[in-house]
């Protein structure tokens, strides 16, 4: 066999689906936790500067900041080794497939692992649609401040008095009642949003909820993948099961005719 030759053949080996989910996977994991770490540092940098300049009064906000940053580390780690793991197991299970009519028998354990990775995937995917939902809430806050500035700059409001317009950042719970001063009206207002923290802070978040997003395209992607994977994996044991019998039952055949030739030459 050549190279050329062996290079066709290692090719058709590769899991192309599960290197395409990996690598989305890979990708929108990325894009969240390192925009949402970032966002997050900024989103802190404003409120203390802007809305609660008293350090006690959004220390409980301080400590869940912190406590999502260390679960984003978490994340990035788990699904970097599980992206790895999903791959391999792709890879695992096209040799099966490719293999199915040759000496390659799949496992009860085998099957057991790809079922226990399509019921772990299907409760990650369900966990994803949920760090979705949660990842727009910010987008849409900064959304509200963004539009807000936007209508005091616009020439067709048409406004007399800009100082009348305020964003209360504490009707969304960010912070206590009790924060000083709590909001921004007017020219305070518009400074905020020409910050580079604000700036920074509203498209990154933008940025993360897109990547999860693709980190829940990915899974489902992956779902799809395993489930199909697992089917296949259950024909090749029925098939490697039939051959078996197949040949035992030739092997029974041959040995009873052969009995039978050798009683009728004795008999002659």
């Amino acid at each position: 066999m050549g190279c050329f030759e062996c290079c066709i053949k290692c090719l058709g080996g590769v899991p192309y689906a599960s290197l395409v989910a990996t690598i989305l996977c890979f990708s929108g994991v990325a894009l969240f936790c390192g925009c949402g770490h970032v966002a997050l540092t900024g989103t802190l940098t404003i409120l203390e500067n802007h809305f609660s300049k008293v350090t006690s009064d959004h220390a409980m906000l301080t400590d869940v900041i912190q406590l999502m940053q260390y679960v984003i580390y978490g994340i990035a780690s788990f699904f970097f080794l599980y992206g790895i793991i999903l791959l391999a197991e792709g890879f695992y299970t096209t040799s099966a497939v490719k293999e199915l009519h040759s000496e390659f028998k799949t496992t009860i354990c085998g099957r057991c692992i790809s079922g226990m990775f399509v019921f772990l995937t299907y409760i990650l995917g369900i966990a994803w649609l949920g760090v979705f939902g949660f990842s727009a809430v910010p987008v849409f806050l900064f959304y509200n401040i963004w539009s807000t500035c936007n209508a005091m700059r616009s020439p067709v409001a048409n406004l007399t008095n800009v100082d009348t317009i305020c964003v209360d950042v504490r009707q969304y719970g960010i912070i206590p009642w009790n924060a000083s001063p709590g909001k921004a009206c007017g020219s305070t207002l518009g400074d905020i949003c020409n910050t580079s923290e604000f700036y920074l802070s509203y498209h990154l978040y933008i940025i993360a909820c897109a990547g999860a997003g693709a980190t829940v395209i990915a899974l489902i992607h992956f779902l799809m993948i395993l489930s199909a994977n697992w089917a296949y994996l259950k024909d090749a044991s029925r098939m490697h099961a039939y051959q078996d019998i197949k040949l035992e039952e030739e092997q029974e055949l041959h040995d009873i005719t052969s009995r039978s030739k050798e009683c009728l030459n004795s008999y002659t």
